[in-house]
């Protein structure tokens, strides 16, 4: 039986209705109704009444909001956080590190955003990029206002969240801003994600960050687990019977919950894959628990099942199960199983020496699993790096072809770093290049060359702790330099670096100013639309946009010219600065 009883239905209804009324005038709580199946009875009008009244006004948090209310009222400091709550600032950089404003939507049209954030939602943005829309929807700012409502802004910032899945930033945004109320679908995204990876701990962790009732009715469930999780079962209780006496019923989780209280002694072989809690829920409450995942599987529940040392070992697969391996792949490129499981996998298959001597003709007479372990084998035994190189090129499309190479990258790295570069066939350069690690090619420093103006020592001016010195004597002096030397070829980038000096105050003298010309129908109208309109937001948007998919060291002259321009007229200098140093320095 349960150790914590409650009032009767009736009853506890009747004490809600009147504590509901007590802070309804000043809450600014949602109208969202929890359906309550009625009772009505003839003998008490009075109580059907109220009932009939709690159906229409209490919103889906009010069983949670009851755990902290006393006696039905609102304390005066409570009162003024909710009047106050819809005007706070929101988010995690202070505008002043990037040069924004908390007014940097002010002017953003509504219809706009919307339309723009809808075409970026198509690409898969660069790290540049994305670093550049985190500032943009992380920074304190007031919400726009014009035809787009709050609702409509919070969704936004909750769909390039899940989309970016940096779940630090989303656990710093959410709990240090204490918003999950506001963003319910990416606490979910963040939750659900722990406990994907087996993490309960930190899963549970989570809930105990927030400090406002949970609204949502899936994460309520999700933190009356981890009340039990922790031990804390008369609060877990008090939320059960909550939510029973309000009609919300949920027969499994029920059932998983009353078999962790210990009021069912009986393993519930149930299993359900609707949720990663409802999942692991079954886990939990069967001791002989197995499972066999389908390709319909959630990738969520294979990475349960992987980090929670539920998937088959790969050592008691047989070989003839190539629908099984197969499978594997499929996983190993979602991050389910590792390569190197994988890759032992395929060291298992017992191949002739002529189908290793032959592997190309070989290859067509099987299968594609036992083709890609074929050519697997053969990389190993291969010295002769053209030979090599064509193998793990061939392997590489194979797994390509089948929209599944993330299971062949680590491998492919390792091969390759093995393999020094001037031993690279000319025809194989590109493939060769392009497979390296990217962060193995961004470790490069950077190389002062005095005599280009885009390289030399005047950039580091440009710097985010740049020196107090004025660089107007550098600058100009080396102008001067430029124009005595008539083979100088004064590029586009020389033409960057001169007007974000321009912009930052630095006076280049007059006579300098017909070292080059500016164009500026190179700008889009639109961007400079949003620029006159002091529509900073919306501009810096369609620079993510432009910037897109693009690494920013890849974007033609032309194209950086009018990012830089724009940034140079809305005064975002911090991240212009950031910009220019990835573009400009010579890397060696």
């Amino acid at each position: 039986m349960k150790n914590l009883k409650l009032l009767s239905k009736k009853y506890f209804l009747v004490i809600l209705f009147f504590l509901f009324f007590g802070f309804a005038t000043s809450s600014q709580e949602p109208v969202d109704i929890w359906k309550i199946d009625e009772k009505k009875s003839e003998e008490n009008r009075t109580l059907v009444e109220a009932e009939g009244e709690l159906e229409k006004k209490i919103p889906q948090n009010s069983i949670y909001k009851m755990q902290s209310q006393k006696e039905g009222e609102l304390s005066i400091e409570e009162t003024q956080t909710l009047i106050s709550k819809e005007k706070k600032l929101v988010g995690i950089y202070d505008p002043a590190e990037n040069g924004l404003n908390i007014n940097m939507w002010s002017n953003s049209n509504g219809d706009q955003i919307l339309n723009i954030f809808k075409r970026i939602d198509k690409l898969k943005l660069s790290k540049d990029a994305a670093e550049i829309m985190d500032i943009l929807l992380l920074t304190n700012a007031h919400y726009p206002e014009i035809n787009i409502t709050k609702e409509q802004f919070l969704k936004i910032k909750s769909k390039w969240l899940i989309k970016r899945s940096d779940f630090d930033l989303i656990e710093k945004y959410l709990l240090s801003n204490q918003i999950v109320n506001e963003h319910p679908e990416l606490t979910k995204h963040l939750v659900d994600h722990y406990l994907s990876q087996s993490n309960v701990k930190k899963a549970c962790e989570i809930f105990s960050e927030i400090k406002e009732p949970i609204q949502d009715l899936y994460l309520s469930k999700f933190n009356i687990y981890c009340l039990i999780n922790n031990n804390k079962r008369n609060e877990a209780q008090l939320l059960i019977d909550l939510q029973s006496e309000l009609g919300i019923a949920d027969q499994f989780f029920n059932k998983k919950i009353n078999y962790l209280m210990g009021y069912n002694t009986e393993p519930i072989i149930e299993v359900s894959e609707k949720t990663i809690l409802d999942f692991h829920l079954s886990h939990r409450t069967n001791p002989e628990f197995k499972f066999e995942p389908k390709n319909t599987t959630s990738k969520k529940i294979w990475k349960y099942l992987s980090t929670s040392n539920l998937l088959d070992n790969v050592s008691d697969i047989e070989l003839t199960d190539l629908e099984k391996i197969n499978n594997i792949e499929k996983a190993t490129h979602k991050g389910n199983y590792t390569e190197k499981e994988l890759f032992e996998l395929y060291k298992r298959f017992k191949f002739s020496i002529n189908q290793l001597l032959n592997i190309k003709e070989s290859a067509k007479v099987l299968t594609t699993v036992e083709t890609r372990a074929l050519i697997y084998q053969g990389i190993l035994i291969t010295t002769e790096i053209e030979n090599k190189l064509q193998l793990i090129n061939a392997l590489k499309n194979s797994f390509k072809n089948d929209s599944i190479e993330n299971a062949f990258n680590l491998e492919l790295k390792a091969f390759l770093d093995k393999i020094d570069e001037d031993e690279v066939p000319s025809n194989f350069s590109t493939f060769y290049l392009n497979s390296l690690d990217d962060e193995e090619k961004e470790k490069v420093n950077i190389k002062i060359n005095n005599k280009i103006l885009h390289q030399s020592k005047l950039i580091n001016y440009l710097k985010l702790d740049k020196s107090k010195n004025d660089p107007t004597k550098e600058v100009n002096d080396f102008l001067k330099k430029i124009k005595k030397n008539k083979k100088y070829f004064f590029s586009k980038k020389d033409v960057i670096l001169v007007e974000a000096f321009k912009s930052d105050g630095i006076k280049v003298l007059d006579k300098y100013n017909n070292l080059y010309q500016i164009n500026d129908s190179e700008m889009p109208s639109d961007i400079q639309i949003f620029i006159n309109s002091n529509d900073i937001a919306s501009a810096m948007l369609r620079i993510v946009e432009v910037i897109g998919q693009d690494d920013l060291k890849n974007i033609d002259e032309d194209t950086l010219y009018f990012i830089i321009s724009t940034l140079n007229q809305l005064n975002v200098d911090p991240v212009r600065n950031r910009i220019l140093f990835k573009v400009l320095p010579l890397k060696v």
